[in-house]
C-alpha cells in the first residue's frame, strides 16, 4: 500500500506541475492577480507530494519490500540500513526521483525567499520551473517508475546494491552533485522569465547572483566529493579520468564559473547582458546534457546508469525543447539585451571578458572531446578515442593566459585604468611568485616543466590575490563578497598546485610481494606484514596489513580485496595514510600461485591539495552568500525597468 501512495503522489504532483507551469504564466500575461497568486501554493503542494513519494520509497528500502522491483534490484537484507536508504538514489529510477525532489526543493526556496519580488515576476519564474518539473516528473511516471511492483511473484531477497556504491560516498556525493545540477534551473528560470518580460537590468542580475553562487557551490562540492570518492574507492589511485560522465559535471561548472563573473559585471556596470543570459541558459542546458549522457545508454562508464533507448529518446527530445525554446526566446528578445555601456581597453570589464572567453573555449573543447567519439560511433564511422592526454595538454595551454589574467583582474579598476599605476604591485608580485615557487621546488626537487609551470602560475595567483587584499587600505571593511572572491581565487590556485605536483610527481610501483617482504619507495620502507581472512556484513575479504616506515615515522595500512556474496563481485579497498604533504597508498591485487600477491604502492605528494582547493572554493561561495547585501536584496522590494 505504501508504494501505491508514493506512485499516486507522483501522479498528483504531475498534475500540479502542469497547473504551475500554465496558470501563473497566463495570470502574469493577463495581469490576473488570482491566477498569479496560485503559483506559490502550487509549488508548496508539489514539494509536499514529492517529499511524500521520497518517504514512501525510503520506507520500501528500509523495510526490505522486495515486491517493489526497484528495491529488489538494488537492495538486500544483508545490506546495512544506511546503505539501504542511500540505495534509493543508487540507480536510475530512484536517482531521477531525487533529481525531481531537489528541483521542487529549489523551487520552494525561490518561492520562500522571493517574497518581496513582484507577484507577476515571481509567477513567471515559478511557471518556468514548473515547466521543467513537468518534463522530469513525466519522465519518472511514464518511463522510470520506481514504485513498479513485481506481483504476483516477488523475490524473498534482493540482488543487492552495486558494491562500488556501498560506500559513504553514495550517501553524500549524488545529493550534492544534484543540488548543483538542478540549482542552475533557478538561474535559467530567472533568465527566461526576464526574457519574457523584457526586464534585463542590474537588479535582475543582483537577484540571479545568489542563486548562481548557491548552485555553483553545491556543484563544486559535488565534483570535489566525487573526485575524492573515486580516489579511495576504485583502487587505481587517480582523482580524475576525463570520463564522459565526469566531463558532464565539469562543463556546467565551467559555464557557472563564467556566469558568476559575468553577473558581477552586469550587476555593477550593466554590461555583458547577452553573455549573462546565454551563460545562464548554457549552465542548465549542460546539466540536462549530463543527465542525457548518464541515462541514454550511449556510453559505458562506471558512473552511468544502465538505460534503454526509450528513456534516452525522451530526454533528448526534452533537451531539444528546453534548449531550443530558450534560445528561440533569446533570439526574439535580442534587442533588449544589448549593452550600451562603454569601457576602455584596459579595464576590469575587458579582463573579465577575456577570462570568460577562455572559460567558454575550455568548455567547448571539453564538450567536443566528450561528444565527438560518441557521435562518431553512432554514425557508424567506428570508434575513436579522445582520452586524458588530449584534455591534459589542452588544459595546460589554456591555464597560462587564464592564470595571468586571473591574478591581475582584481587589481584593475572598472571602466578605465592605467597599467603604469600597478607597476610596483606587479613587480612585487613577480618577485614573491618566484620566491614562493622556489619553496615548492627545493624540497620536492621537481624535474617536470609542466609541474613547475603550474606552480609558478598558481603562485602568481596567490601572491597577487594577497597583494590586492594588503593594498586595500580598508581591509577590515572588505565585504564578505570580496573575501569570497579572495578565497575562490586562492582555492583555484591551491587546486592547481595539487594537480601539478600530483600529476607528474607521483611514484607508483606494481609488485609481487609475499608477507614479510619489503620495498623502498621515495625513502619509505613498505613491508607486507600479513594477510588475513575477514568477514563483513555482506562480504568476505582478504585483508593485507602493511607497515610503512620513514625515519622515526611509522604507520600501518590495511588494504582489502573484498568478495561480495550476492552479486559475486570482487572489489578493492585501498589502505591510505592521508597527509597534507603526501599520501601513502596501498592497493591489494590478486593472489598468485606462489603465495605472493599483486600489490600497487603509491607515494602521492600534495594530492590532498586538490580537494583542499575545492573546499576553499565552496567556502568562497558561502562567504558571498553570507554578504548582508544579498540578504537586503531578498528583503527589499524589487523594482525593475525596461532594458534598452
Amino acid at each position: 500500500m505504501i508504494p501505491e501512495i508514493g506512485h499516486f503522489a507522483l501522479l498528483i504532483a504531475l498534475v500540479f506541475a502542469c497547473c504551475q507551469s500554465v496558470l501563473p504564466l497566463i495570470g502574469a500575461q493577463k495581469n490576473n492577480a488570482d491566477l498569479t497568486a496560485l503559483a506559490k501554493p502550487l509549488v508548496y503542494a508539489n514539494f509536499a507530494l514529492l517529499t511524500l513519494a521520497m518517504i514512501c520509497l525510503a520506507w520500501a528500502f528500509y523495510f526490505n519490500d522486495f515486491s517493489v522491483t526497484y528495491v529488489a534490484m538494488n537492495s538486500n537484507t544483508q545490506l546495512p540500513w544506511y546503505y539501504r536508504l542511500s540505495a534509493l538514489w543508487g540507480a536510475h529510477e530512484g536517482s531521477l526521483l531525487l533529481w525531481v525532489w531537489i528541483l521542487s526543493l529549489w523551487t520552494t526556496a525561490v518561492a520562500i525567499f522571493s517574497r518581496s519580488l513582484d507577484d507577476v515576476d515571481i509567477a513567471r519564474v515559478l511557471a518556468v520551473m514548473g515547466m521543467i518539473a513537468v518534463g522530469f516528473i513525466a519522465f519518472v511516471v511514464f518511463t522510470s517508475n520506481p514504485f513498479e511492483r513485481t506481483f504476483p511473484n516477488f523475490p524473498v531477497d534482493g540482488r543487492d546494491l552495486n558494491p562500488l556504491l556501498q560506500d559513504f560516498g553514495l550517501i553524500i556525493h549524488p545529493p550534492m552533485l544534484y543540488m548543483g545540477y538542478v540549482g542552475f534551473s533557478v538561474v535559467f528560470a530567472f533568465a527566461v522569465a526576464a526574457l519574457i518580460s523584457g526586464k534585463l537590468d542590474a537588479t535582475w542580475a543582483r537577484w540571479s547572483r545568489p542563486w548562481t553562487l548557491s548552485a555553483w557551490g553545491f556543484l563544486t562540492m559535488g565534483i570535489t566529493l566525487g573526485s575524492w570518492w573515486a580516489y579511495y574507492e576504485l583502487g587505481w589511485g587517480g582523482w580524475w579520468f576525463w570520463d564522459p560522465v565526469e566531463n558532464a559535471s565539469f562543463m556546467p561548472w565551467l559555464a557557472g564559473t563564467a556566469l558568476i563573473h559575468s553577473l558581477s559585471v552586469t550587476e555593477k556596470r550593466g554590461a555583458f547582458k547577452s553573455w549573462t543570459v546565454l551563460l545562464a541558459i548554457s549552465a542548465f542546458s549542460l546539466s540536462l546534457l549530463g543527465t542525457f549522457l548518464v541515462r541514454s545508454g550511449i556510453l559505458v562508464s562506471v558512473h552511468a546508469f544502465a538505460s534503454d533507448p526509450t528513456r534516452g529518446l525522451f530526454i533528448l527530445i526534452y533537451l531539444l525543447i528546453v534548449i531550443g525554446g530558450a534560445l528561440t526566446l533569446y533570439a526574439m528578445r535580442a534587442s533588449t539585451v544589448v549593452s550600451t555601456h562603454r569601457y576602455k581597453l584596459f579595464s576590469r570589464e575587458v579582463l573579465l571578458f577575456i577570462n570568460n572567453v577562455l572559460l567558454v573555449v575550455a568548455l567547448v573543447v571539453v564538450l567536443l572531446g566528450t561528444l565527438l567519439p560518441l557521435v562518431h560511433k553512432e554514425l557508424g564511422l567506428g570508434s575513436i578515442s579522445i582520452g586524458a592526454p588530449f584534455f591534459n595538454q589542452i588544459s595546460s595551454i589554456w591555464f597560462i593566459p587564464f592564470s595571468i589574467v586571473l591574478g591581475i583582474a582584481p587589481l584593475i579598476r572598472w571602466k578605465q585604468d592605467k597599467l603604469s599605476r600597478h607597476n610596483k604591485t606587479l613587480f612585487t608580485g613577480l618577485v614573491l611568485t618566484l620566491l614562493l615557487s622556489l619553496t615548492f621546488y627545493l624540497p620536492l626537487a621537481l624535474d617536470s616543466a609542466l609541474t613547475m609551470s603550474g606552480i609558478v602560475l598558481a603562485s602568481w595567483i596567490i601572491c597577487l590575490t594577497l597583494l590586492e587584499v594588503i593594498k586595500n587600505k580598508s581591509v577590515k571593511k572588505l565585504s564578505l563578497s570580496h573575501w569570497g572572491m579572495v578565497f575562490g581565487h586562492l582555492g583555484f590556485a591551491v587546486l592547481i598546485i595539487g594537480i601539478a605536483v600530483t600529476q607528474f610527481s607521483t611514484v607508483e610501483k606494481n609488485l609481487r610481494m609475499k608477507p614479510g617482504e619489503s620495498v623502498n619507495i621515495q625513502g619509505y620502507d613498505f613491508t607486507f606484514e600479513s594477510i588475513d581472512f575477514v568477514k563483513g556484513p555482506n562480504y568476505s575479504a582478504y585483508m593485507g596489513e602493511f607497515e610503512v616506515v620513514k625515519g622515526n615515522s611509522q604507520v600501518h595500512l590495511h588494504a582489502e580485496k573484498r568478495y561480495y556474496n550476492v552479486q559475486s563481485n570482487v572489489m578493492t579497498e585501498a589502505g591510505i595514510d592521508a597527509g597534507l604533504w603526501r599520501d601513502l597508498y596501498v592497493a591489494l591485487g590478486e593472489s598468485l600461485d606462489d603465495g605472493s600477491w599483486g600489490v600497487r604502492l603509491y607515494v602521492k605528494p600534495f594530492v590532498r591539495w586538490i580537494w583542499l582547493g575545492g573546499i576553499l572554493m565552496v567556502v568562497a561561495a558561502a562567504f558571498c552568500l553570507a554578504d548582508p547585501r544579498y540578504r537586503s536584496i531578498l528583503a527589499a522590494k524589487l523594482t525593475t525597468s525596461k532594458a534598452g
